[in-house]
């Protein structure tokens, strides 16, 4: 991969239908790449054009070709002669293979017919597919074959291979949040303050957030919130690695207290704080329902 800064990157996911192609898409998508899946081959000049002009979104994009668009398939080989030959993006043909008795159990498995069958034999299908894909193969810049490949064990191949050891895709979100208010759907992990004293039978702490020093102080000078500070954190430090090690791209741990304005906001700064200065994840806090001046405050 060319590692120049500001040269736009084209990765061309290709290979045997059965072989992986979706989970190597999903991959790239998590590294920051515009997917396309299923692409017909005669639009790739136009995604080229369009990478071109300079749109950020479009610096680093990854397409998904196939035998489902069969129609264009002819056009497949000299598109891709062309758009190697660019000096102004980096191009990479990523091509999936795997051996013919796994591909065919693959398709058992999930049910599907592959895209030649059309009601025949799948061996013969992969088989007629593999002759058609011989010239293709021949091109790739990177062969992986996951005859003997989890998805796990492919997205890890894939995210090594295409994130140069210069991105961290692990992300962690510490938000607040009241259960009055509802607990939020895409947490991981939810932990309740509700035991520890709250600022809200404070009159002239009421109308701030654990945002505010005099709130803060407030709640992080008792005794039970040292120790359940001190607890959550050795549980969070144990089991983030892991979290990376299983694959998972993101994790979010909610912190909830009643109204999700004082207890909860102040201990999501905390924790996320300390887990930037302990982990070199991409961090972000957000606070759902605490109001601050008329808004929701969130911040990277």
């Amino acid at each position: 991969m060319n590692s120049e800064e500001g040269i736009k990157k084209l990765i061309v996911v290709t290979g045997m239908s059965g072989a992986g192609k979706s989970v190597a898409i999903q991959s790239l998508e998590d590294l920051g790449y515009f997917c396309i899946d299923n692409l017909p081959p005669i639009l790739l000049p136009k995604i080229v054009e369009l990478m071109h002009e300079n749109n950020e979104s479009l610096s680093k994009v990854a397409i998904g070709i196939d035998l489902r668009g069969k129609d264009f398939f002819d056009n497949l080989s000299n598109e891709l002669q062309q758009v190697t030959n660019l000096t102004d993006i980096a191009v990479q043909i990523l091509y999936l293979d795997a051996k013919d008795r796994v591909l065919v159990t693959r398709y058992k498995e999930t049910r599907r017919n592959h895209p030649l069958s059309e009601g025949g034999s799948p061996l013969h299908a992969i088989q007629q597919e593999r002759q058609m894909l011989a010239d293709l193969r021949g091109m790739a810049t990177h062969m992986i074959d996951t005859t003997e490949m989890k998805p796990k064990a492919l997205r890890s191949h894939i995210l090594e291979l295409f994130n140069n050891g210069k991105d961290n895709i692990f992300k962690i979100n510490v938000m607040s949040f009241g259960f009055k208010h509802g607990i939020p759907i895409d947490a991981d992990l939810v932990f309740d303050v509700r035991f520890l004293p709250n600022p809200y039978y404070i009159e002239t702490l009421r109308p701030l957030t654990g945002l505010d020093a005099s709130v803060y102080d407030y709640v992080m000078k008792w005794k039970e919130t040292t120790i359940f500070y001190n607890k959550l954190m050795d549980l969070l430090k144990f089991i983030m690695p892991g979290y990376m090690r299983e694959g998972k791209s993101q994790v979010v741990i909610a912190i909830g207290c009643t109204g999700g304005q004082h207890r909860s906001v102040a201990l999501a700064e905390r924790i996320s704080h300390d887990l930037k200065d302990f982990f070199d994840f991409e961090l972000s806090t957000s606070h759902r329902d605490a109001m601050i001046e008329g808004k929701i405050n969130e911040k990277a």
